[in-house]
């Protein structure tokens, strides 16, 4: 019998395709190599996870351009052209979700860094958002995964036990995060796989 009643789903690689090399590659003519050096070396990862733990865009974007002013053209089409860097639902996980929702075994929540600025976005533009109790945002508490706090804030906020709470997440960083506070946790890798895991933990769907 499964000891699992909540299952807590990560947006961004679980859900949501987001990637900066959509727009870049058009900015940059396909060049696969200048696409990697930029997102390396100028709008790195660790620079947008700021933006993920409540720092703004404007900041964010003043705060590169004073390091690297020749490239502020290039910089400010990040932010400008954010949008175009969601590529869609993750198709195979959302039918997962969906199938979640309609046999209502479990409490489904999502935990997600992602920008208080942009996140409006997605609740317009993926209906399935909707299927959640409760959605935890990173830019909106100014806090993100991996860090404890996080974590502990979506239990005590929702009420949850992490030792019955299963979390979803593509990064491994977060997974141990997760971990470290006694939740279960997956990492994403594909949908087969994930309903593999789940089915281990004694969910059935």
């Amino acid at each position: 019998m499964s000891t699992v009643n909540t299952i807590i789903f990560d947006l961004g690689g679980v859900l949501i395709d987001w990637n900066p090399k959509y727009v870049y590659r058009e900015v940059f003519n396909g060049d696969e190599e200048k696409v990697d050096w930029f997102l390396d070396t100028i709008c790195t990862m660790d620079w947008n996870v700021a933006q993920d733990a409540g720092r703004t865009f404007r900041d964010a974007t003043d705060f590169l351009i004073q390091q690297h002013p020749q490239y502020e053209e290039w910089i400010r089409i990040y932010y400008d052209r954010w949008e175009d860097m969601l590529g869609g639902p993750i198709q195979d996980s959302v039918e997962l979700l969906n199938k979640l929702k309609e046999i209502n075994t479990h409490r489904l929540y999502a935990l997600t860094n992602w920008s208080a600025e942009s996140f409006p976005v997605a609740i317009k533009r993926y209906p399935f958002l909707q299927h959640f109790e409760g959605i935890l945002v990173s830019g909106e508490e100014k806090m993100r995964k991996p860090f404890a706090e996080i974590y502990e804030l979506m239990l005590q906020r929702y009420q949850l036990e992490a030792s019955s709470t299963v979390f979803i997440d593509d990064n491994q960083e977060n997974i141990l995060g997760a971990r470290a506070i006694g939740m279960k946790a997956i990492q994403y890798k594909n949908s087969q796989q994930l309903i593999n895991e789940l089915n281990h933990l004694g969910v059935h769907f």
